[in-house]
């Protein structure tokens, strides 16, 4: 058996999956960048993430040969990076690929000086020209030195001067014009028949479709939340939601939500899990609370550790096959089913041929509306429901003895936040306790086992280790989770951490110069650029998600600074939004907020608790809420009684104590 490379020593199950690659591995760490220094050698920096496909198929082809091993061992320091564990590196990269091709992805191949400044990059290379490529790079450096030194100075360059955000000083008032600039030339695309926008492959972008839903249902725009509500319920209905186990893929390859990439992200869900949610709280519609329920099912049977932790993904191939786990023959489906078989067949679209390019196999997804298939089988809800329920039940328990996908077990702080959240946002939607109770599990875990001696946090968890300093994004969304579970129970402590936690960002990754954070802490490891988050991706911007906390901090705490530097933070991306709405939909939730006004309900006295589960039946989407006998917080500091009493603030002015809920609303804007 081939010798293990250094990967046999890592902590991710990416990196571990290449530690007997005959290619001589190195993790990204000071001794391998001293070796590349040290016998001036050319690095390669190549970076993936273990659910993905192209990734296996490039190590297929290329790692595992020794034919290309012995170029890259014999020319090159070869460095490997899963992208989840570290950004930081994958961020810088995957840039100066962009600005050299004009479009970058996974996996992501970088050649770099020995002092780390890239001078060629890639994607995907097959055998022939990856071997091509590097005998190229490898001559160029030996015979033309200050020819590859003088492009990787100007890509450098370039690196560190993209993205550049200005602060803008002028007095710059939000208004509900702005909004409409933004989301209607962002209507052009939107997919009116299958839902997303018209486009192929298909990514859910929850962050989209919650400001979008937001915005329509404080501007009243039918036109926008039709959309919505068309994307939701298509995705839902589509092979890209697993119809037997629930959960999301990370995207659709065509534009009906039909055949997904399989992998299974923990961030998507997440996120998705909050989208449901909020859009059954606004909707009532009751599939969506179906998708959330299943949704959190499969996280729990598949995703959760002991410790209460979520890990990060599910592989989108097992057998070396991609979705050879989720696909069925009729033939085995008809016979698993039993006798409801034809009816079945037609719910999940399973036919003899195959519905998709794999003969005689069916990705399930449902195309037909359920009271069409009540009626022509003469079945009344519950006798359809049943058997629904009964199918399902067998698909999953014959699925389940199948190999199974690989599965991602490092658990990373920013996706476990986003999780948190979605566990506490689905608690109050439904009224759930088991849902916040897994929302406290996890979070307690961090807080006792991922704080750093300085009052910091660590990024990933694994075999019971924390090993790597966390970046602006574990920060930022532990610090919304938190803000969330504080709303969910009204445990003070939960606020009190979010604003250490906040604190501790404003020490370590200010950027002097700006209202903006930079992605790495001052306190880390120095990297050829610094860089912000600004972008809203398939994952918010972890600046626009740190704006969103100073807001909503800023108004529990009564802190003018911190809603200053919310405010500021906004001023200085508005400039970029009107031309790429989906790009910033998370700064757009801030605009949002800034032009209807934030509602602060407080509710002081004893049946806080009943009073809270009735606002959970309402759709408040710009709200904070604060509620407790007793409390240090500003807003309920002096408003205790022995009566329970609703306030309504607004702009540092509120409105006479009510009794109930339904008198607090008429005060709700």
């Amino acid at each position: 058996m081939q010798e293990p490379n250094s990967l046999i020593h890592a902590s991710s199950p990416y990196l571990l999956q290449h530690a007997y690659n005959p290619v001589e591995w190195y993790q990204w760490n000071e001794a391998s960048l001293k070796k590349a220094k040290d016998e001036n050698k050319l690095i390669i920096v190549s970076v993936g993430y273990s659910a993905c496909h192209w990734c296996h198929v490039m190590e297929r082809e290329s790692f595992e040969s020794h034919e290309v091993a012995e170029v890259m061992n014999k020319h090159f320091v070869c460095i490997k990076v899963d992208r989840e564990e570290r950004p930081d590196i994958d961020q810088i990269y995957m840039l100066a690929v962009q600005l050299m091709n004009g479009n970058g992805g996974w996996p992501l191949n970088a050649i770099c000086l020995p002092n780390q400044r890239p001078i060629y990059g890639g994607t995907y290379f097959r055998k022939a020209d990856w071997i091509n490529i590097l005998l190229n790079l490898a001559n160029l450096w030996q015979t033309e030195p200050a020819k590859a030194i003088k492009y990787a100075e100007r890509l450098t360059e370039g690196l560190q001067q993209a993205e550049l955000i200005e602060d803008r000083n002028e007095t710059l008032n939000f208004k509900e014009e702005q909004l409409i600039e933004i989301v209607e030339p962002w209507k052009r695309n939107f997919d009116i028949s299958e839902g997303g926008y018209n486009r192929a492959p298909k990514f859910p972008l929850p962050n989209n479709w919650l400001f979008l839903l937001r915005y329509a249902f404080l501007r009243d725009d039918q036109s926008v939340m039709m959309a919505v509500m068309r994307t939701l319920d298509a995705m839902a209905l589509g092979g890209i939601y697993d119809q037997v186990g629930g959960g999301f893929a990370r995207y659709s390859v065509d534009g009906q939500w039909h055949v997904p990439h399989f992998e299974k992200m923990l961030y998507d869900n997440a996120q998705l899990v909050s989208l449901y949610a909020e859009a059954y709280q606004c909707l009532k519609y009751e599939p969506f609370a179906e998708v959330v329920k299943q949704t959190i099912e499969w996280i729990d049977r598949e995703m959760t550790a002991e410790n209460g932790l979520f890990y990060a993904a599910l592989d989108a191939d097992s057998e070396g096959v991609e979705g050879k786990f989720y696909v069925w023959s009729k033939a085995e489906f008809d016979e698993l089913v039993g006798e409801h078989h034809q009816f079945l067949a037609e719910y999940f679209n399973v036919t003899n041929t195959g519905n998709w390019e794999e003969e005689h196999t069916n990705i399930l997804r449902r195309t037909v509306l359920d009271e069409d298939l009540m009626a022509k089988y003469s079945l009344s809800n519950a006798d359809f429901e049943k058997i629904i329920a009964q199918a399902k039940a067998k698909l999953l328990k014959v699925r389940n003895a199948r190999i199974k996908p690989g599965l991602d077990d490092k658990c990373l702080t920013a996706w476990n936040a986003q999780m948190i959240k979605g566990l506490a946002d689905a608690a109050q939607a439904f009224n759930n306790d088991q849902y916040y109770e897994k929302a406290k599990k996890a979070a307690t875990f961090i807080l006792n086992n991922l704080i750093t001696e300085d009052g910091g946090l660590y990024r990933n968890y694994k075999n019971g280790k924390a090993t790597i300093p966390a970046f602006l994004d574990d920060y930022a969304f532990l610090i919304d989770a938190l803000i969330t579970l504080y709303e969910t129970d009204f445990n003070e402590a939960w606020l009190n951490e979010a604003k250490e936690l906040t604190e501790y960002v404003s020490a370590n990754f200010a950027d002097q110069s700006n209202a903006m954070f930079y992605y790495t802490s001052n306190q880390g490891e120095s990297l050829i650029a610094r860089k912000h988050e600004v972008m809203d991706n398939v994952i918010p911007a972890s600046n626009s998600v740190m704006a969103q906390n100073l807001q909503k901090l800023g108004l529990f705490f009564d802190e003018e600074s911190y809603l200053e530097r919310a405010s500021a933070m906004l001023k200085a991306v508005l400039p970029r939004i009107k031309s790429y709405g989906s790009a910033y939909s998370n700064w757009c939730i801030q605009l949002l907020n800034e032009v209807y006004g934030v509602n602060e309900i407080a509710i002081a006295g004893p049946n806080f608790k009943s009073v809270k589960a009735e606002f959970n039946q309402q759709y408040i989407p710009n709200k904070i809420t604060l509620a407790g006998t007793k409390s240090t917080l500003p807003l309920l500091k002096h408003k205790q009684s022995e009566q329970t009493k609703i306030y309504i603030c607004r702009n540092k002015t509120c409105q006479l104590p009510v009794g109930t809920v339904d008198e607090a609303l008429s005060h709700i804007k």
